[in-house]
């Protein structure tokens, strides 16, 4: 399929209560209102297509954006693509979800991260916190620097209250990740969160800002603490 082709399926998919999900949760126009249960219809058919994946991506259209995330095949992103994509991430969940999971499944995750975080766009920052947050969820314990962990904890808990609002979110959901997905540093990531107390944020609609205690806690106790995750897309 081309990508021409997939958006005239998609426009087809989207309706006006969905996107007035998106929008609120985010997401930018053009935006067509596709459920993500029918994104990953269509990801199931197609399976992996990197070129594909650039061209829906390159549509600026905030479903095939994300649908492009799921078909992407991550191996073969590159560092150039990788920052593309972070730059042109108008919607806030394609900018902290799409491009982490697939920055993070790619060769290039700890390098992209660790670039953008630095970045003062609060886009690209939240990306590299989600980036991180990933390739903890997924990578074995021996093959990530938890000297270098430790180290982002402890800047996270004495910056983050100094952060935009989307920092902010993405710095406390990368401390959940570290809590629950590497059980070494379990504690020490309850107790970072402890010391930083609750979060204020602006979120839309009902959301709230999870307590990362909390959060690391109910893992440990369904016995699911330092249990790996395959992949980071969902």
């Amino acid at each position: 399929m081309t990508a021409a082709e997939i958006v005239g399926e998609l426009k087809k998919l989207g309706t006006a209560k969905t996107k007035k999900m998106w929008l609120t949760h985010g997401a930018k126009e053009p935006c067509l209102g596709v459920k993500v249960e029918d994104l990953k219809k269509i990801k199931k058919r197609i399976k992996l297509d990197y070129a594909l994946a650039l061209e829906l991506y390159d549509t600026g259209i905030a479903d095939a954006m994300y649908l492009a995330g799921l078909i992407a095949d991550d191996a073969k992103m590159t560092k150039k693509d990788l920052q593309k994509w972070i730059e042109n991430a108008t919607s806030e969940w394609v900018a902290e979800y799409t491009v982490p999971w697939v920055a993070a499944a790619s060769p290039h995750g700890r390098e992209m991260a660790l670039k953008w975080i630095e970045s003062k766009d609060e886009a690209i920052a939240s990306g590299g916190w989600g980036t991180y947050g990933s390739l903890v969820a997924t990578k074995e314990d021996t093959d990530l620097d938890l000297p270098e962990i430790r180290s982002l904890l402890q800047r996270v808990a004495k910056s983050i209250h100094q952060q935009p609002n989307r920092v902010k979110c993405a710095m406390n959901n990368f401390l959940i990740a570290v809590g629950a997905y590497i059980k070494p540093l379990s504690k020490v990531a309850i107790a970072a969160a402890e010391k930083i107390g609750p979060i204020s944020v602006n979120l839309v609609g009902a959301c709230k800002i999870p307590f990362a205690p909390d959060q690391i806690k109910k893992m440990e106790a369904r016995g699911t603490l330092g249990k790996k995750r395959k992949s980071p897309k969902c």
